[in-house]
């Protein structure tokens, strides 16, 4: 005999889209704002970092870091973010979702000040104590991630869960479109009021003193966002599939959910005690039950997010240079730092405005509609597809001509990213796994996210110095076509209830419901 859902995670399934659900979008998503803005916000910012400190008196070429230092200010917050997702994820699943959301936003808050605020007696110790912040900050942000997708998939309905968690995820490209706008701003303001020089540039003369804080104030932004959200955060209940399922509390579940649903729900504590009595209620992350349900499942989640996250960060990291190599950003010897500063500000502004926030919302629109799966496999098929003809005939697209052509396509690759992979694996795992397992198993998805992120802020740092651009597209279409095999570990979970996808649905003589076969 079936055993009979819970009427508090009924009422969930089934709830008609209300005012909670976008307070907890937006809740949610500002975390994710912040996360973007504070990840991708150092890359406007690395140039500036080398010409105040790495210039030689007297070099008529500005200065550049170090490709040590610049793969360190780049990479540091992936480790910290890995590293906060494996930690987070877990105690998400012990201590409970709502218990642990805020941790995240506090460090997320002092380590953006803390990063802005880096000190020393000279360029090494500044890069150091930048590192050391970053590290801490990537750690909070590790943490948004497995608790804002579960608790954003276990209060939704799953008629539109996927659409109610990717609009979580794609408040990112906002937080991308934000680190250019104020990098623009910032820059232009100092601009402005401290101009260069006018006589010809040096890598002394253009970089006015000033400079030094225009960085400071572009990384110390991003904990406005994350301060603002952090009383509503607070307010927000545990999710009832935590506390029912996992907290083992119907009665505070029932009662969390009833003033959230404004509707009656009964608590059924019998239910839940005759659920725990199951061996479904019972196996762990290690055991063989476990790898039998959800070992390929788990596979295809880390893998997938792997091998985009390679992509997606590398590309992200280096684009300031691609832009340099097709002139689309003068040499640096013809600019000031600040003129730099605003110059790759922009680009990178127009190419979130065009490709990277569309491509998000274009997810949330369909993503209920076609399925996790198809747009997974699309948005790597044609990730695959632009980065192969933007490598193939390189040296085409750097013609005086046709730089427009390759922006436009190169554009079109960061669009079927978030429209695509970018949004699906972090939409599928908070929703394929148990409760009790659920945030620890999307964090260590995300953490092997963030590995082939510093892979791409890391290896490709290099790569792109000793390779060129050309080779080192032709090795990431390479990287977005083993995705597409990949995806076929992941199942498809549009429609379904969270608890038949992850098992816990199953019947009590362990037959398997038609909706996991």
């Amino acid at each position: 005999m079936a055993r009979e859902q819970l009427q508090v995670l009924t009422a969930l399934d089934v709830a008609k889209t209300q005012w909670y659900h976008f307070t907890a979008i937006i809740i949610a998503g500002m975390g994710f704002f912040t996360d973007a803005y504070d990840l991708f916000c150092i890359s406007l910012v690395t140039k500036l970092l080398g010409r105040i400190y790495y210039h030689e008196e007297g070099s008529s070429e500005p200065g550049k870091l170090p490709s040590n230092v610049s793969a360190a200010v780049n990479g540091v917050a992936f480790c910290g973010t890995l590293s906060g997702q494996l930690f987070f994820g877990w105690l998400g699943d012990k201590l409970g979702r709502k218990r642990v959301y805020g941790m995240t936003l506090m460090l997320m808050v002092l380590c953006s000040i803390a990063s802005g605020l880096s000190f020393g007696k000279d360029a090494t110790s500044v890069m150091a104590t930048l590192c050391f912040f970053r590290f801490w900050l990537g750690f909070g942000i590790g943490g948004d991630y497995p608790l804002s997708a579960t608790i954003m998939s276990e209060y939704a309905n799953k008629k539109t869960r996927g659409a109610f968690i990717a609009a979580v995820f794609a408040m990112q490209g906002f937080g991308i479109l934000a680190g250019g706008m104020v990098a623009i701003i910032v820059s232009s303001a100092f601009r402005a009021k401290f101009p260069a020089p006018a006589y010809e540039i040096d890598a002394v003369a253009s970089t006015v003193p000033e400079s030094d804080y225009v960085w400071r104030i572009i990384l110390m932004f991003g904990a406005l966002p994350a301060l603002l959200t952090y009383y509503w955060r607070m307010r927000m209940p545990e999710t009832a599939r935590y506390t029912a399922l996992v907290a083992k509390n119907a009665k505070q579940a029932a009662s969390d959910m009833s003033k959230v649903l404004k509707v009656e729900v009964a608590a059924e504590p019998e239910k839940v005690e005759d659920l725990d009595q199951t061996e479904d209620g019972k196996f762990g992350l290690f055991s063989k039950q476990f790898l039998r349900r959800h070992g390929l499942h788990l596979l295809g989640t880390t893998s997938t997010w792997f091998l985009l996250d390679i992509a997606f960060y590398s590309q992200n990291l280096f684009q300031k240079d691609i832009f340099s190599a097709i002139g689309w950003i003068p040499k640096a010897k013809t600019m000031s730092a600040l003129e730099e500063v605003f110059r790759i500000a922009r680009a990178q502004t127009l190419i979130a405005l065009c490709s990277t926030v569309p491509g998000y919302w274009f997810t949330v629109a369909l993503i209920d509609k076609i399925g996790r799966f198809s747009i997974q496999v699309m948005g790597f098929f044609f990730m695959t597809v632009f980065m192969f003809a933007l490598a193939i005939p390189y040296h085409h697209w750097t013609l005086k001509d046709n730089r427009i052509g390759f922006v436009v396509m190169y554009s079109l690759t960061f669009f079927f990213a978030n429209f695509g992979p970018n949004a699906t694996t972090f939409v599928v795992p908070a929703e394929i796994f148990p409760a009790r397992l659920r945030s620890t198993c999307h964090g260590i998805s995300a953490a092997a996210g963030k590995a082939g992120a510093i892979i791409g802020a890391f290896g490709f740092q290099y790569a792109e110095q000793g390779i060129g651009v050309r080779n080192t597209l032709i090795i990431l279409g390479v990287v977005n076509f083993l995705g597409v095999l990949f995806t076929f570990l992941v199942p498809e979970s549009k429609g379904k209830s969270l608890e038949d996808l992850s098992g816990e649905g199953e019947a009590e003589n362990g037959e398997v419901p038609e909706s996991r076969q």
